[in-house]
């Protein structure tokens, strides 16, 4: 497995499973997690529709139902597969 680190204007370095071989990563994904996990729950409230406090943005049969019934908000990510099929982007 290769990992690469973008340019930057500092040192820096590339940790193959670093979650589970530096704190600092650790504490970073955590935090990272639960601010998605709030925003997905915020994200129901206004596209309750979609289920997104059910699966918190993740590519779950439901939520590619949902998509596939809905299609997509200005909150789904472009770059993603299920996402470009259901605009109608997908090559």
């Amino acid at each position: 497995m290769v990992n690469r680190c973008p340019k930057l204007p500092m040192p820096s370095m590339a940790v193959v499973k670093g979650d589970s071989r530096v704190p600092e990563i650790s504490a970073a994904s955590i935090l990272a997690k639960v601010t998605r996990d709030a925003e997905m729950a915020a994200l129901d409230v206004v596209f309750p529709q979609y289920g997104f406090a059910q699966h918190k943005g993740y590519p779950t049969a439901f939520h590619l139902e949902k998509l596939a019934e809905h299609g997509a908000t200005e909150h789904h990510r472009r770059s993603f597969g299920p996402v470009k099929r259901a605009l109608g982007l997908a090559s």
